[in-house]
């Protein structure tokens, strides 16, 4: 079979770009406001077992965050190698693309299984909370982690249908897996009818049987609806060239959210020198904000394999034009979430069973924080712009700067004054740096790679 295989054009390079954004992005968008709804129903229920429960799946937050980065980040790189040699009409290698990736998706859930049998509990045990919180944390977190084989293939399937534009099918499987999530949960954790109550192991239950379930439908619908990538296993062999190229990209992608895990923790740990109160507002905060930046993760993840296939087909001027909607419809999304923020924060509060002397303190944390709402779009998008041009390690190092070098000792600095709504201040002071770090840098690359496209009749190579 030859490598440069006749095909039909795909539509990322000539639909209107307007369109084919909000085409590839509008699924995506809609299936991670189910995820985001999903996530925030979970702890609602979670916060009617106790505020103890509530808390101890808070601090779950960081590790989790680590496995989902590493499934995400290695899907990213699959996505955007897959999308680059589409784009040059190179379907042979865009196959050993998706094979290796799989390999990728399966090694990784073995390394999270052994985290999940020998990790958990020494995690918790660093956390400086109360003995009930350890417990409900670690019947959290063992079933998250040792059955976490579904998040990985759902992930890297899902990369696959969206590499080719087919995010439709994506939308059908992450909605899918959300609501099986969603109805799951009450039952399992308070347990209706025959089922047991299973409390916090209920809803890690619940969490792992959704995800498979969307792993399940994510290969059904690849191999059904996504012809333009062949996967045949039967004789397949790791390469280390395509593993190296696809973790040159997901690699900084992984430790762009492995960072947030890192920052989350600590923040926690500056936290519960006030409360644990404090500690449960900021997991609250990280559900609800997720229904504000998951719409702008799903833009990103359209629009990643549309300037990915046009960089590999050399077309300048569809590059730069999907960046800019992009950020004009991201913008736009993070204003909504901070009017949102601004007006209804006890409300949002009272969805978790807040008490009053949480609301007092997540008030206020919510009005600071989402100010930095105001210039993250913008980042964001320019961020996943690095990666789909394969030079994510310009996000990285903003990460690094933004949520290690910034945010953390801002944090810390700021809780010396004894006052907790001072330390939700680091979080702009961090944004704006990471404004500012973000333009530097698509200046840079502009200059660079961006001017240069089209400049020779053969794209770069991968």
């Amino acid at each position: 079979m030859s490598s440069q295989q006749t095909m039909p054009e795909n539509k990322m390079g000539y639909m209107p770009i307007n369109k084919l954004l909000l085409s590839m992005s509008l699924p995506m968008m809609a299936s991670m406001l189910v995820q985001a709804l999903y996530n925030i129903v979970d702890s609602i229920f979670v916060a009617q077992i106790s505020e103890d429960a509530l808390t101890a799946v808070s601090l779950a937050f960081p590790l989790q965050s680590i496995m989902i980065a590493v499934a995400i980040g290695t899907a990213v790189g699959i996505n955007a190698l897959l999308s680059r040699h589409l784009g040059e009409r190179d379907f042979a290698a865009a196959n050993l693309v998706a094979e290796n990736g799989i390999f990728l998706a399966f090694v990784s859930y073995l390394v999270f299984l052994v985290v999940g049998l020998l990790a958990v509990k020494p995690f918790y045990a660093t956390q400086g909370v109360s003995r009930a919180i350890q417990q409900y944390g670690v019947d959290y977190l063992t079933i998250c982690c040792v059955v976490s084989f579904g998040i990985f293939f759902q992930a890297t399937f899902e990369r696959l249908l969206q590499a080719t534009g087919k995010t439709i099918y994506t939308m059908y499987t992450q909605g899918a897996g959300a609501i099986i999530n969603l109805i799951l949960d009450p039952v399992l954790i308070f347990g209706i009818g025959p089922f047991p109550e299973m409390g916090v192991k209920g809803a890690a239950t619940a969490t792992v049987i959704g995800q498979i379930c969307a792993a399940v439908f994510a290969i059904y619908f690849n191999r059904m609806k996504n012809h333009e990538v062949q996967i045949s296993l039967r004789h397949f062999k790791p390469s280390g060239h395509i593993i190296a190229n696809i973790y040159s990209i997901g690699v900084p992608s992984m430790v762009i959210q492995a960072i947030g895990s890192v920052m989350v923790y600590g923040f926690n740990k500056i936290l519960i020198t006030f409360s644990s109160t404090a500690v449960a507002v900021f997991g609250i905060y990280f559900k609800l904000q997720s229904f504000v930046f998951m719409p702008v993760f799903g833009l990103n993840n359209g629009m990643v394999p549309i300037i990915a296939y046009n960089y590999g087909a050399q077309n300048k001027e569809r590059v730069i034009r999907t960046h800019k909607i992009a950020v004009v419809y991201a913008v736009s999304i993070m204003v909504v979430g901070f009017l949102i923020f601004n007006i209804f924060p006890a409300q949002l509060l009272k969805l978790f069973s807040a008490s009053d002397h949480l609301i007092s303190i997540g008030v206020p944390a919510l009005r600071i924080i989402s100010t930095s709402f105001l210039v993250a779009g913008y980042a964001i998008v320019t961020g996943s712009l690095f990666q789909a041009l394969g030079d994510a390690v310009y996000s990285m190092i903003n990460s690094i700067c933004r949520q290690l070098l910034i945010l953390l000792p801002a944090a810390y600095l700021l809780s010396l004054t004894g006052d907790v709504n001072m330390v939700w201040w680091s979080f702009p002071i961090a944004e704006v740096s990471s404004l500012i770090l973000t333009t530097v840098f698509l200046i840079r690359i502009r200059k660079q790679k961006i001017d240069h496209i089209g400049e020779h009749t053969e794209a770069e190579p991968v």
